[in-house]
């Protein structure tokens, strides 16, 4: 998949590396057009597939993972399950980002490290502002954890 870079960050403002798991086009511009305000927020990469996510999160850290349930191929769950059971470090905030966020799903999602779940349907600007809000967190949380 193409990256794509929402924000140039100044040197003064450090990036929010976020990647995000979601197979409908319209659905990820919409994403990222309305995160796109946020300072320091850095695409860290897009994938639409389980199997893509896991090959690019390997390769690539990022702060904030932002998942969907229902993928073109397999699904978020799993996805967090194996990076869970692989002990891959794959973001400080763990976000599922979905039309279905049912119980079920929201218990097995914090076995698995997932610390919000959001309805996409209604709940866009509750992302936006809990990614704000970590966004100014994050230098501090940066430092803590080097010093």
């Amino acid at each position: 998949m193409g990256e794509t870079r929402c924000l140039l960050a100044r040197p003064s403002i450090p990036m929010m590396r976020v990647f995000l798991v979601e197979d409908v086009q319209a659905m990820r511009d919409l994403i990222i057009s309305q995160l796109a305000d946020i300072p320091g927020l850095y695409w860290a990469g897009f994938s639409d597939s389980e199997e893509d996510a896991l090959i690019q999160l390997q390769a690539q850290p990022c702060d904030v993972l932002i998942v969907d349930i229902e993928l073109r191929q397999g699904n978020g769950m799993s996805m967090l399950r194996k990076l869970y059971q692989a002990n891959t470090h794959a973001g400080d905030l763990k976000i599922v980002f979905s039309n279905n966020v049912c119980e079920a799903y929201r218990l097995a999602g914090r076995r698995y490290g997932v610390q919000h779940f959001f309805d996409k349907s209604f709940q866009l600007v509750e992302l936006h502002a809990l990614l704000e809000k970590f966004s100014n967190a994050l230098p501090a949380a940066r430092s803590n954890r080097l010093g």
